[in-house]
């Protein structure tokens, strides 16, 4: 089923024998499969198995034997690969065995995990949702909901701009907003500007324009990876503000001047619009093009390859970027 399909199912209190979550938005996935796990269960009270934790022998026993301390006997498992049609009826048909069990499967990562679905039927009392990445009006409203939740005095126009910030990624959108929950004022994009780029002691806005400035970027590419942010999360990052620098180098050329929110949506500090433009302007055509291929090349490289070093193969290949 879908979202809205089991929304109302949810609101209904229907309870299933098992759940399983995928699809296009590990946000959702998480926060769905969450939600029904304390629905159904105390937080201390749900037992929970992430990804290569998952063996089949421990959660059948779990959910065959009933809780010694709770009525309810509930297993959440995190996986990013697919289980086994097998294993997974028997731990389907447990729960309908032992009606104090339930099983919940959030399914992340981009494995298709759509032949597992097939086995969450209405005859096992088990529902199968998938999620599809929301629309922006959605995951801004997702965003005003967290928002409202937290606290935090925030219109519809700052949280488009973090969303967009954050390359339409809820879970990094979520994680700044609990943030910024903590300051007594009211989230202005340039709030947002201000706080939520930085990433320990490195922010990486600075970090890009370093890098399209020509600057040396040795040191901040070390700690930006060194404190937690990946090497795709960060070419990502890479291949956005290209792209930024490059709608702005067209527009300008096609228009003469510089009209940050007619190009993005929403607008920028002044200070920060200037540099952009400033920067865009350094670049040709061809310039755009070469970078681009090697951008989109290199991601190619980091997800299908088999590289036995992917941090210094990463690092080696973006102090080579800018030419």
């Amino acid at each position: 089923m879908y979202k809205n399909e089991f929304d109302k199912h949810f609101s209904a209190k229907k309870v299933f024998n098992a759940y399983m979550f995928y699809g296009a938005s590990d946000y959702l996935v998480e926060t769905y499969a969450s939600k029904v796990a304390l629905q159904l269960a105390n937080g201390e009270d749900i037992n929970k198995v992430y990804f290569d934790e998952y063996n089949f022998d421990f959660c059948y026993d779990t959910l065959t034997q009933s809780s010694l301390f709770s009525s309810s006997n509930i297993l959440l498992i995190k996986i990013a690969k697919k289980i086994p049609k097998k294993e997974l009826d028997k731990l389907i048909d447990a729960c309908r065995l032992n009606s104090s069990s339930k099983v919940i499967f959030a399914c992340v990562g981009e494995v298709d995990f759509k032949t597992m679905a097939k086995s969450f039927t209405a005859k096992t009392s088990s529902a199968e949702v998938r999620f599809f990445a929301p629309y922006d009006g959605e995951a801004i409203g997702i965003l005003a909901e967290q928002s409202k939740q937290l606290g935090i005095h925030i219109d519809n126009h700052a949280l488009s701009f973090l969303y967009n910030m954050h390359q339409k990624n809820l879970a990094l959108c979520v994680s700044d907003l609990s943030k910024l929950s903590i300051l007594d004022e009211v989230i202005t994009s340039k709030t947002i500007n201000v706080h939520c780029f930085g990433l320990g002691s490195v922010n990486i806005e600075d970090f890009l324009i370093d890098l399209f400035s020509g600057v040396n970027i040795n040191k901040d590419l070390y700690f930006l990876l060194d404190e937690g942010i990946n090497e795709i999360q960060l070419l990502s990052r890479i291949i956005a503000f290209t792209q930024n620098l490059f709608m702005i180098n067209t527009y300008l050329k096609l228009n003469g001047n510089l009209n940050i929110k007619e190009i993005w949506g929403y607008p920028l500090p002044k200070q920060i619009a200037e540099q952009q433009a400033l920067l865009a302007t350094k670049f040709k055509k061809e310039d755009y093009i070469y970078m681009l291929n090697f951008l989109l090349d290199l991601e190619l490289e980091l997800k299908s390859s088999k590289i036995a070093d992917i941090n210094s193969y990463f690092q080696s290949k973006i102090r080579i970027f800018i030419r």
